[in-house]
Protein backbone atom coordinates (compact mmCIF):
# COMPACT_ATOMS: atom_id res chain seq x y z
CA UNK A 1 0.00 0.00 0.00
CA UNK A 2 1.15 3.82 -0.88
CA UNK A 3 1.83 6.26 1.49
CA UNK A 4 -1.25 8.07 0.05
CA UNK A 5 -3.41 5.07 0.18
CA UNK A 6 -2.61 4.48 3.71
CA UNK A 7 -2.85 8.21 4.49
CA UNK A 8 -6.55 7.84 3.22
CA UNK A 9 -7.20 4.83 5.39
CA UNK A 10 -5.68 6.43 8.37
CA UNK A 11 -7.79 9.63 7.86
CA UNK A 12 -11.09 7.17 7.78
CA UNK A 13 -10.40 5.33 10.30
CA UNK A 14 -10.49 8.73 12.18
CA UNK A 15 -13.00 10.20 10.63
CA UNK A 16 -15.54 7.01 11.14
CA UNK A 17 -13.93 7.08 14.88
CA UNK A 18 -14.87 11.07 15.51
CA UNK A 19 -18.74 9.83 13.85
CA UNK A 20 -18.70 7.02 16.48
CA UNK A 21 -17.69 9.46 18.93
CA UNK A 22 -20.62 12.39 18.33
CA UNK A 23 -22.92 9.51 17.95
CA UNK A 24 -22.67 8.50 21.27
CA UNK A 25 -22.53 12.06 22.43
CA UNK A 26 -26.17 12.35 21.52
CA UNK A 27 -27.02 8.91 23.11
CA UNK A 28 -28.02 9.29 26.80
CA UNK A 29 -29.54 6.72 29.29
CA UNK A 30 -32.14 7.53 32.47
CA UNK A 31 -33.10 4.90 35.20
CA UNK A 32 -33.56 4.48 38.72
CA UNK A 33 -33.73 7.33 40.33
CA UNK A 34 -32.62 9.84 37.64
CA UNK A 35 -35.57 8.30 35.84
CA UNK A 36 -37.80 9.08 38.59
CA UNK A 37 -36.37 12.45 38.67
CA UNK A 38 -36.11 12.83 34.91
CA UNK A 39 -39.75 11.76 34.37
CA UNK A 40 -41.21 14.19 37.33
CA UNK A 41 -39.47 17.06 35.65
CA UNK A 42 -41.27 16.63 32.41
CA UNK A 43 -44.74 15.84 33.48
CA UNK A 44 -44.22 19.23 35.43
CA UNK A 45 -43.05 21.20 32.38
CA UNK A 46 -46.16 19.31 30.35
CA UNK A 47 -48.81 20.24 33.44
CA UNK A 48 -47.30 23.85 33.35
CA UNK A 49 -47.31 24.30 29.75
CA UNK A 50 -50.62 23.10 28.97
CA UNK A 51 -51.85 25.94 31.91
CA UNK A 52 -50.46 28.64 30.13
CA UNK A 53 -51.65 27.40 26.65
CA UNK A 54 -55.31 28.05 28.14
CA UNK A 55 -56.30 24.18 28.25
CA UNK A 56 -58.22 25.22 25.04
CA UNK A 57 -57.75 22.28 23.27
CA UNK A 58 -58.33 18.67 24.04
CA UNK A 59 -55.61 17.09 25.71
CA UNK A 60 -55.07 14.92 23.54
CA UNK A 61 -54.53 16.97 20.33
CA UNK A 62 -52.76 19.14 22.67
CA UNK A 63 -50.17 16.60 22.90
CA UNK A 64 -49.79 15.82 19.38
CA UNK A 65 -48.80 19.58 18.68
CA UNK A 66 -45.89 19.15 21.01
CA UNK A 67 -44.96 15.66 20.75
CA UNK A 68 -44.58 13.06 18.46
CA UNK A 69 -45.82 10.04 19.86
CA UNK A 70 -44.86 6.71 19.11
CA UNK A 71 -42.37 4.64 17.06
CA UNK A 72 -44.51 5.35 13.85
CA UNK A 73 -44.89 8.80 14.28
CA UNK A 74 -41.44 9.57 15.33
CA UNK A 75 -39.54 7.77 12.43
CA UNK A 76 -42.16 9.50 9.99
CA UNK A 77 -41.21 13.08 11.14
CA UNK A 78 -37.48 12.07 11.39
CA UNK A 79 -38.01 10.98 7.66
CA UNK A 80 -39.45 13.94 6.68
CA UNK A 81 -36.28 15.94 8.26
CA UNK A 82 -33.23 16.60 5.90
CA UNK A 83 -30.09 14.29 6.32
CA UNK A 84 -26.78 15.55 7.09
CA UNK A 85 -23.40 14.94 5.97
CA UNK A 86 -20.46 14.38 8.58
CA UNK A 87 -19.35 17.99 8.30
CA UNK A 88 -22.73 19.12 9.24
CA UNK A 89 -24.15 19.94 6.46
CA UNK A 90 -27.58 19.17 5.07
CA UNK A 91 -27.91 16.98 2.13
CA UNK A 92 -31.62 18.24 1.10
CA UNK A 93 -31.97 19.97 -2.19
CA UNK A 94 -34.46 23.09 -1.59
CA UNK A 95 -36.97 21.92 -4.16
CA UNK A 96 -39.61 25.39 -4.49
CA UNK A 97 -42.44 23.41 -5.86
CA UNK A 98 -42.57 20.75 -3.60
CA UNK A 99 -42.13 23.08 -0.68
CA UNK A 100 -44.86 24.99 -1.75
CA UNK A 101 -47.30 22.28 -1.44
CA UNK A 102 -46.02 21.14 1.83
CA UNK A 103 -46.93 22.63 5.25
CA UNK A 104 -44.39 23.92 7.56
CA UNK A 105 -41.46 21.20 8.43
CA UNK A 106 -41.54 19.75 11.52
CA UNK A 107 -38.34 19.16 13.77
CA UNK A 108 -37.64 17.21 16.68
CA UNK A 109 -35.53 18.81 19.19
CA UNK A 110 -34.67 15.13 21.30
CA UNK A 111 -36.50 11.63 21.51
CA UNK A 112 -37.53 9.67 24.48
CA UNK A 113 -36.67 6.19 23.69
CA UNK A 114 -37.70 2.91 25.63
CA UNK A 115 -34.09 0.79 25.50
CA UNK A 116 -35.45 -2.33 27.37
CA UNK A 117 -38.92 -2.65 25.19
CA UNK A 118 -39.16 -5.98 23.47
CA UNK A 119 -38.57 -6.74 20.74
CA UNK A 120 -36.03 -4.83 20.44
CA UNK A 121 -35.90 -4.44 16.25
CA UNK A 122 -38.80 -1.71 17.03
CA UNK A 123 -36.74 0.56 17.78
CA UNK A 124 -33.38 -0.85 15.84
CA UNK A 125 -33.69 1.52 13.04
CA UNK A 126 -34.03 4.87 15.51
CA UNK A 127 -30.57 5.52 16.10
CA UNK A 128 -28.79 5.63 12.82
CA UNK A 129 -31.94 7.63 11.70
CA UNK A 130 -31.99 10.57 14.40
CA UNK A 131 -27.75 10.47 14.05
CA UNK A 132 -28.40 11.03 10.44
CA UNK A 133 -30.70 14.16 11.47
CA UNK A 134 -28.70 15.34 14.46
CA UNK A 135 -31.59 14.53 16.62
CA UNK A 136 -29.98 13.66 20.42
CA UNK A 137 -31.59 10.33 21.71
CA UNK A 138 -32.64 9.98 25.57
CA UNK A 139 -33.16 6.30 26.34
CA UNK A 140 -34.92 5.10 29.42
CA UNK A 141 -34.53 1.65 31.54
CA UNK A 142 -36.76 0.12 33.89
CA UNK A 143 -36.49 -3.36 34.37
CA UNK A 144 -38.49 -3.67 30.81
CA UNK A 145 -40.90 -0.86 31.38
CA UNK A 146 -39.38 1.90 30.17
CA UNK A 147 -42.40 1.76 27.35
CA UNK A 148 -44.84 1.69 30.65
CA UNK A 149 -43.02 5.17 32.12
CA UNK A 150 -43.10 6.94 28.70
CA UNK A 151 -46.98 5.88 28.35
CA UNK A 152 -47.66 7.82 31.70
CA UNK A 153 -46.45 10.97 30.69
CA UNK A 154 -49.25 11.45 28.02
CA UNK A 155 -52.02 8.86 29.96
CA UNK A 156 -51.27 5.96 27.84
CA UNK A 157 -50.60 2.13 28.59
CA UNK A 158 -47.46 2.05 26.77
CA UNK A 159 -44.99 4.26 24.80
CA UNK A 160 -42.05 3.28 22.91
CA UNK A 161 -40.57 6.21 21.60
CA UNK A 162 -41.77 10.20 22.14
CA UNK A 163 -40.32 12.94 19.77
CA UNK A 164 -39.88 16.20 21.55
CA UNK A 165 -41.01 18.92 19.17
CA UNK A 166 -38.56 21.90 18.33
CA UNK A 167 -41.40 24.92 19.24
CA UNK A 168 -39.13 27.05 20.93
CA UNK A 169 -41.41 26.66 23.98
CA UNK A 170 -40.92 26.15 27.64
CA UNK A 171 -40.55 22.26 27.26
CA UNK A 172 -37.90 22.93 24.96
CA UNK A 173 -36.46 24.80 27.09
CA UNK A 174 -36.03 22.20 29.66
CA UNK A 175 -35.29 19.72 27.42
CA UNK A 176 -32.07 21.71 26.34
CA UNK A 177 -31.03 22.02 30.09
CA UNK A 178 -31.21 18.20 30.20
CA UNK A 179 -28.97 17.52 27.13
CA UNK A 180 -26.73 20.03 28.29
CA UNK A 181 -27.22 18.05 32.02
CA UNK A 182 -27.25 21.56 33.48
CA UNK A 183 -30.43 20.20 35.85
CA UNK A 184 -28.66 18.52 38.61
CA UNK A 185 -31.77 16.96 39.85
CA UNK A 186 -31.92 14.31 37.27
CA UNK A 187 -28.11 13.66 37.03
CA UNK A 188 -26.89 10.41 35.41
CA UNK A 189 -24.78 9.63 38.03
CA UNK A 190 -21.05 8.15 36.72
CA UNK A 191 -22.40 4.38 35.95
CA UNK A 192 -24.99 5.77 33.67
CA UNK A 193 -22.78 7.90 31.56
CA UNK A 194 -21.72 5.03 29.72
CA UNK A 195 -23.47 3.42 26.99
CA UNK A 196 -22.86 0.18 24.51
CA UNK A 197 -24.37 0.34 21.39
CA UNK A 198 -25.61 -3.34 20.50
CA UNK A 199 -26.89 -4.16 17.32
CA UNK A 200 -27.36 -0.10 16.92
CA UNK A 201 -29.55 -0.18 19.82
CA UNK A 202 -27.96 2.06 22.80
CA UNK A 203 -28.37 0.56 26.27
CA UNK A 204 -27.44 1.43 29.77
CA UNK A 205 -24.35 -0.19 30.74
CA UNK A 206 -23.87 -0.14 34.72
CA UNK A 207 -21.58 -1.26 36.99
CA UNK A 208 -22.93 -4.88 38.24
CA UNK A 209 -26.22 -4.36 36.51
CA UNK A 210 -27.67 -7.95 34.65
CA UNK A 211 -27.41 -7.39 30.72
CA UNK A 212 -30.07 -8.11 29.38
CA UNK A 213 -30.42 -10.68 26.25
Amino acid sequence: MSGRAKSKATKKQSNDLNSTLDSDRQKICYEGEGLANLLRLIRREIESARILDGNSLPEKIWFKQQFSIGVNDVTRVLERMDPFNKLGNSLQQPNVSSSRHRGPSVKLQAILVASDCNPRWLTKHLPSLASSRKVPLIFVKDNKKGSLRLGELFKLKTAIAIGVKAKGNAINKVFEEILQGSDTDISLGPDCLSSTVISDVSVCNLQGAKQEP
